[in-house]
């Protein structure tokens, strides 16, 4: 076999349950679905960082966001951070990046050089962060020049993957395509995916109270138009001979609560917002098909992929390589990943820090003064029985509390409030507070 590719698609605040094939809710997405038919359905992919910018670093680095320094969004990411493009680039391939990258810190809006692109050098159709899904925008390479197009950005962006695809597709390569939707404004989405979804017809969560149905419409059809967008990405691998030779992922880095438990966006330890799509389809591998109810997370992505594609995976990303699994040459399966959020900002201004492990079971979490929640993910799937305060858990809630303790210290994680994490990581809180989007300014 030649040298396998990777095209790596994920979306940004997609939850899992909103996928179609996930049977939670009435979604369209029969392209992806079609995908999980063709390979791997992981129901239990989990964001360690559920938030923007400590997600895709974790991405990237296949590092805990606190050990990455990139723990909080508008952060940039350091550039002595392992990166799993640069190793595709020392075997040989050709690292592309094009869409939303939200890793290079404040302004949102400026031009991202060639040196802090973490290795995707060799092609560049990004912008650092925007929500304008109506006005597209990027970079081009290393043209600091603004390129705008008229139409729906992801359409746009997919125009752009399978130009590349067509230019580039001989040479090994290690494409990553990220889509800003369905992440809000939820109403910036074509009507034709828009009509899919009559507002008063929605099935909702149960756990949902007081919903704007609208929204949630609109969610559904960035959805729906991201399918669609992969189902053209796919025809092209087709149409250009790729499809056998490369590892198709698809993702997002985190999810989005839509009023269940009556929140908003993400940064929460509920599964709406921790608990994201994951598919891979390996075509080299024809037993990597059907449901994996392993438990994978962003962190161990990098490992993982570099793993499947014969890569050295460097000793400092502390993500599980989990492709010998995946191979059937182990059966090696994490007991929990760790989940976290490290300090309130943006939408989720006055939210205390909080750590806390998911196991295929249950989910735990503790807010830094001292709540927590235990919520049994098998039995009561919307989470809507605390058993945290229950009598008669002090044996489940010890075993939990030992299993967080266990991943802060193997992470180096000393649990302090965001401000000594930031003097930590050598950055101030002025550094937040000059940045208009904080709307006064970072939380402490």
């Amino acid at each position: 076999m030649n040298k396998p590719n990777l095209l790596f698609i994920f979306a940004d605040q997609m939850r899992a349950s909103s996928l179609g094939c996930m049977g939670q809710e009435a979604v369209l997405t029969p392209h992806l679905d079609s995908l999980a038919e063709q390979g791997l359905l992981f129901t239990n992919a989990i964001a360690n960082s559920p938030v923007c910018t400590p997600s895709r670093a974790s991405m990237i680095t296949g590092r805990h966001a606190l050990s990455a320094r990139c723990f909080l969004n508008d952060i940039r990411l350091p550039a002595d951070n392992p990166s799993i493009a640069r190793e595709f680039n020392r075997a040989g391939y050709h690292s592309a990046y094009i869409g939303k990258w939200h890793l290079d810190g404040i302004s949102r809006h400026m031009f991202t050089p060639p040196e802090r692109r973490h290795g995707f050098d060799h092609y560049w159709a990004a912008y650092n962060c925007h929500h304008n899904y109506l006005s597209p925008k990027y970079y081009l390479n290393d043209d600091p020049n603004l390129v705008r197009e008229a139409g729906y950005e992801p359409e746009i962006q997919t125009n752009l993957a399978i130009k590349y695809l067509h230019e580039h597709g001989a040479q090994p390569f290690n494409l990553w395509l990220s889509f800003g939707t369905p992440h809000d404004p939820y109403d910036q989405v074509p009507q034709e995916y828009l009509d899919l979804y009559p507002p008063e017809k929605l099935s909702l969560r149960p756990n949902v109270l007081s919903p704007d149905r609208q929204a949630i419409a609109g969610y559904y059809a960035h959805i729906s138009a991201i399918d669609a967008c992969v189902a053209r990405l796919l025809e092209s691998l087709e149409q250009l001979g790729l499809s056998d030779n490369t590892l198709v992922v698809f993702t997002s880095d985190h999810g989005d609560m839509l009023w269940s438990h009556m929140l908003r966006n993400k940064q929460q330890p509920y599964e709406e917002s921790i608990h994201i799509p994951l598919i891979m389809r390996i075509p080299w591998l024809p037993n990597a098909t059907g449901t994996n109810e392993s438990l994978i997370s962003v962190v161990d992505l990098a490992p993982t992929l570099l793993g499947l594609c014969g890569l050295t995976v460097p000793t400092e990303m502390q993500g599980c390589d989990l492709s010998g699994c995946l191979e059937g040459r182990d059966h090696f399966e994490q007991p929990s990943v760790f989940i976290n959020n490290y300090g309130a900002f943006d939408q989720a201004r006055g939210l205390q820090p909080w750590r806390g492990v998911r196991t295929r079971h249950y989910t735990y979490a503790r807010w830094l003064q001292g709540s927590s929640v235990l919520f049994d993910n098998l039995n009561d799937p919307y989470q809507q029985r605390n058993l945290a305060l229950e009598p008669g858990q002090s044996g489940l809630l010890l075993k939990m509390e030992q299993e967080l303790e266990a991943w802060l210290e193997k992470t180096g994680d000393a649990f302090l409030p965001v401000e000594e994490h930031i003097k930590a990581a050598g950055q101030s809180e002025e550094w937040f507070l000059r940045e208009e989007h904080f709307h006064g300014g970072f939380n402490f």
